[in-house]
């Protein structure tokens, strides 16, 4: 049987083999940002955080930056930025919070309600997606009302340098809890990939189940066409995903295709552990997808590891917003451990194509 065995580099560091039985090798060094190493910078008492996970990744300028989402001892989520020349160590944070829940301070895309958007965020501001649009990033971003239970809609803000961010407003005027954007236009339009909330009790089930397509001309406006027809959708029998999913780091582009990091969840009698799913996007047609039966992570004790006094948050939980791909076809995945920790794995895109086209829902696997 060819496993289709790939080596990569952990960077600073030894070499793995990554192959369809270990699709996902760990950092060893995991985690590589954790609350501890963020309270040291931020050391005001109103500003220290409980966890650091569920983080946007882009590779700028000879850096990885990480915009990770932070728990405040409040309770109330805050996205940070970290820098680091390798991807993996030597984490530089900023001073303070780069978003925070919009205030009349910030600043605003023309057009904007501003105090719509004040008012929709003041509950918390979570799991931010970086999209790299040629001329700008676009961030996304879930915004949680503070009194109206399940209200969330995903937001979208833009930078230029990561200093300055400009706020656009929720990216669609509905309940949205997952989006990201392919990075080009295919054909004449840009396309995104979004995860309808629902109210179904339990957080799971309903249209937590489907992920959908949209196309717009304009992925700054709030003018997305979204599909009836889910491009995606999970349930129906046994599966690691059977009973959530959701669009994680933005789709990279290979030559077989766009790979689609998704997240999965299914109910068991010990609650909904989180694994992480690879789906296989054609490059001219989105909609003509290949997900994988196989999840390629699932979550372990090694994906939080903290000091015995520490807080941990969601236990049984891998998370992604993002994703690194290199020149030589390897990935490096970052994510959250237990909503508590950041970490980082390594694949390869050979790896992940040969699940989506061999082991494919549908079929054998």
């Amino acid at each position: 049987m060819d496993l289709c065995q790939r080596t990569v580099s952990l960077g600073p560091g030894p070499s793995v083999t990554v192959d369809l039985n270990r699709p996902v090798v760990r950092f060893p060094d995991n985690p590589i940002l954790t609350a501890r190493e963020v309270n040291a910078v931020w050391q005001d008492p109103a500003l220290q955080v409980t966890t650091v996970h569920n983080a946007g990744v882009v590779r700028r300028s000879d850096e990885t930056l990480l915009l990770f989402r932070a728990h405040l001892r409040s309770g109330l989520s805050v996205l940070g930025l970290a820098r680091s020349p390798n991807g993996v160590r030597n984490w530089r944070l900023s001073p303070e919070p780069a978003l925070k829940p919009a205030t009349a301070a910030d600043l605003f895309a023309e057009g904007v309600d501003r105090e719509a958007l004040i008012e929709n965020e003041g509950g918390g501001v979570e799991d931010p997606r970086i999209m790299d649009m040629g001329d700008c990033y676009a961030i996304t971003y879930s915004a949680y009302h503070a009194t109206v239970k399940n209200r969330v809609r995903v937001s979208l803000a833009t930078t230029e340098d990561f200093v300055t961010f400009v706020r656009h407003g929720p990216v669609l005027e509905h309940d949205m809890r997952n989006v990201v954007f392919f990075n080009e236009k295919i054909g004449d339009r840009f396309v995104g990939l979004f995860r309808p909330n629902d109210v179904t009790e339990g957080d799971v089930g309903g249209k937590f189940t489907q992920i959908r397509i949209g196309y717009a001309a304009d992925w700054r406006r709030q003018n997305w066409q979204i599909a009836e027809r889910p491009v995606m959708q999970i349930g129906g029998g046994p599966g690691a995903f059977s009973d959530k999913i959701g669009p994680g780091a933005p789709p990279i582009k290979t030559a077989h295709g766009w790979l689609n990091l998704f997240h999965g969840v299914r109910s068991t009698m010990d609650g909904n552990p989180y694994c992480l799913g690879v789906a296989l996007h054609d490059l001219a047609d989105p909609t003509r997808v290949k997900v994988s039966s196989i999840p390629i992570l699932f979550p372990s004790a090694a994906d939080c590891r903290v000091r015995e006094e520490e807080y941990v948050h969601v236990p049984h939980v891998v998370f992604t917003c993002g994703a690194v791909a290199k020149a030589d076809g390897a990935i490096f995945i970052y994510y959250g451990g237990n909503d508590t920790v950041m970490n980082v794995g390594v694949t390869h895109e050979d790896v992940l194509v040969t699940l989506c086209e061999e082991y494919r829902q549908g079929t054998r696997g």
